[in-house]
């Protein structure tokens, strides 16, 4: 295997969770690009063989689209076991599903503050976003350490590494909490994964995503593209090539490591 078949995932079979979204289905395509045996798993079913149906056209690669949901156990080993079934194997967990809850300039200014944050809202980004990649984790894991060998991808985001600047945002609005602690979560996720099953076959590294553009307002990216040393949100195009390189054996010595992808955001 020379450096350049390092980078193909040709027979490898990868679970990209929350596939049926926005970046569900960049990531699904760089992949499916690779070679490998593409699982888009989504709540929503229809969306999610839409999106396969769509990545499996562009790419000539093998995609499909199941529903599952992060938050539980049961459907996340099912899940897992059609998976082995169908493709013998679960090479890559891609642990991207996540809320990302929005600033909101209809709500009343008050009811958007931190100290007014609505706990339900933290629960349920804590659910989804951390927790249910923990149990993904642990149901990967499991089937890992049948085969002697795997790899798990978190995706996180900048601002689980860095505070927000709420000044980028409207005024009196934030970024909400629960984004940040999520995320934030998953990077030591990434940490215990990786010091506790390396030595099982079993790599685990964290993808941390700057902001993705994305029809954002003209006045948002002036504000955020101010604090970036080349002054661009990161493109979609630029997303799928690290992961490829994290999910690949290009990166076999690479494990426990954050690999951040936001043009220099957080170089400051």
């Amino acid at each position: 295997m020379n450096d350049l078949t390092k980078f193909e995932l040709k027979g490898k079979t990868v679970l990209v969770t929350g596939g049926a979204g926005f970046l569900g289905q960049l990531f699904g395509k760089s992949l499916a690009d690779a070679g490998a045996n593409v699982v888009l798993a989504d709540l929503n079913l229809e969306a999610s063989e839409k999106a396969a149906s769509e990545i499996s056209a562009q790419t000539g690669g093998t995609v499909i689209g199941v529903a599952m949901d992060v938050t539980n156990k049961e459907n996340i080993t099912t899940t897992i076991e059609m998976i082995v079934s169908k493709f013998g194997s679960l090479d890559v967990a891609v642990n991207n599903a996540g809320l990302d809850p929005k600033f909101d300039a209809t709500v009343p200014t008050n009811d958007k503050q931190f100290e007014n944050y609505p706990e339900e809202f933290i629960r349920k980004s804590l659910e989804v976003n951390l927790l249910g990649a923990t149990l993904v984790a642990q149901a990967s894991v499991r089937q890992m350490l049948k085969q002697g060998n795997g790899n798990i991808v978190n995706i996180s985001s900048l601002y689980g590494i860095n505070g927000p600047d709420q000044k980028i945002y409207p005024e009196g609005t934030q970024k909400p909490v629960d984004y940040s602690i999520s995320k934030g979560g998953l990077v030591m996720l990434t940490k215990w994964l990786a010091t506790s099953y390396a030595s099982k076959g079993i790599r685990t590294n964290t993808m941390t995503l700057g902001g993705v553009i994305r029809n954002h307002p003209e006045d948002f990216q002036k504000k955020y593209g101010a604090k970036v040393p080349d002054g661009k949100m990161v493109g979609q195009d630029e997303i799928g090539a690290p992961l490829v390189f994290l999910a690949s054996q290009a990166s076999s010595g690479v494990n426990g490591c954050n690999l951040i992808v936001d043009h220099g955001f957080s170089a400051y």
